[in-house]
C-alpha cells in the first residue's frame, strides 16, 4: 500500500468506519472544507470524503479557503500548512477570530514545532504526512462528534473503567470514588473536556497554572504522573492518558451520557 492509498474495501465503496447510514436519504451529510494546494492529495480526501457521505469542497490557497469558510457553515475544515499565497498557521489564526469551525492540519512528518504551534492556534487536531486516510476519517470522524458534545451540558463522562461526573465533580473508578486534590481535578476536566484532543504543554499549563508557568513543562509531567497512579491500571503503561512525544497529552475518546 502505497503512502496516499486509499484503504481496500469489500463490495460498495465504503471505507472502515464509514458515516453512511443504511439509507442515505435518512443523513444529514455532512460537509468538509479542503485547504490544499497538492491536487494529489485533494483527489485522495475528496473521493475518500464523498465515499464516507461527506460533501467536500477543495481550494488550494488559503485565501480562497477563509473565503469559502465565511461563504457558507462547514462541519470541519482539513488545513494543509505549506500553502503557496500564505501561511497555513496565518489561515488558522484568522479563522480563529471569527468561527470554532473543527480544524484538523495537515503538517509535515516529525514537524513537532508545527504540531505545537497548530494546537496553540486553535487547531483541534493534526494528521501527519504522508497519512493513512483510515486515520484522518476516524480523526475527522472525532472532531466532529466533539464539536457537536459541546452543544450538551455538563454530562457524565466514561473512559475505561473511570466516570467523571462534572456537574458533581465526583469521580469514580470500578465504582469507587477517587480522592482528587483541587489541582489534579482540574487538569483531568480540561482532558475530559477535550477528550480524545491533543493538548500542548503550553495548552495545559496555561489553563491550569497561568500563562507564566508556561515552560514548567517538568511541573506538569508530576501532575500527569499522580492522575496517571490513580486512573490507570498500569500507571507505567498508561492507556486513558497517552503521551504525545515532544507535543502534550491526549486523553482517549470518552463517551458521554
Amino acid at each position: 500500500r502505497g503512502v496516499y492509498n486509499l484503504p481496500e474495501s469489500n463490495g460498495p465503496a465504503l471505507f472502515p468506519g464509514s458515516d453512511l447510514m443504511n439509507s442515505p436519504e435518512n443523513q444529514t451529510r455532512l460537509s468538509v472544507l479542503i485547504i490544499d494546494d497538492e491536487a494529489q492529495i485533494q483527489r485522495l480526501l475528496t473521493v475518500a470524503l464523498e465515499a464516507n457521505g461527506y460533501v467536500v469542497s477543495a481550494v488550494g490557497e488559503g485565501r480562497e479557503g477563509i473565503a469559502k469558510a465565511a461563504q457558507r457553515r462547514y462541519d470541519a475544515i482539513i488545513l494543509d500548512l505549506g500553502l503557496p499565497d500564505m501561511n497555513g498557521l496565518e489561515v488558522l489564526k484568522n479563522l480563529r477570530e471569527w468561527t470554532q469551525i473543527p480544524v484538523i492540519v495537515l503538517t509535515v512528518q516529525d514537524g513537532e514545532t508545527e504540531k505545537v504551534e497548530s494546537l496553540d492556534r486553535g487547531a483541534d487536531d493534526y494528521v501527519t504526512k504522508p497519512f493513512n486516510t483510515s486515520e484522518l476519517l476516524a480523526r475527522l470522524r472525532a472532531t466532529v462528534r466533539r464539536a457537536n458534545r459541546s452543544e450538551v451540558a455538563e454530562p457524565i463522562y466514561r473512559f475505561g473503567d473511570v466516570e467523571v461526573n462534572l456537574a458533581s465533580r465526583h469521580v469514580l473508578r470500578k465504582g469507587e470514588q477517587l480522592r482528587l486534590t483541587a489541582t489534579e481535578y482540574a487538569l483531568l476536566r480540561l482532558f475530559v473536556q477535550h477528550a480524545g484532543k491533543v493538548l500542548t504543554h503550553q495548552q495545559i499549563l496555561r489553563q491550569i497554572w497561568g500563562p507564566e508557568h508556561e515552560s514548567q513543562t517538568q511541573y506538569l509531567r508530576v501532575y500527569i504522573l499522580r492522575l496517571r497512579e490513580k486512573l490507570e491500571a498500569n500507571p507505567a503503561e498508561p492507556v486513558l492518558i497517552a503521551t504525545e512525544p515532544g507535543v502534550g497529552y491526549r486523553l482517549v475518546e470518552a463517551v458521554a451520557s
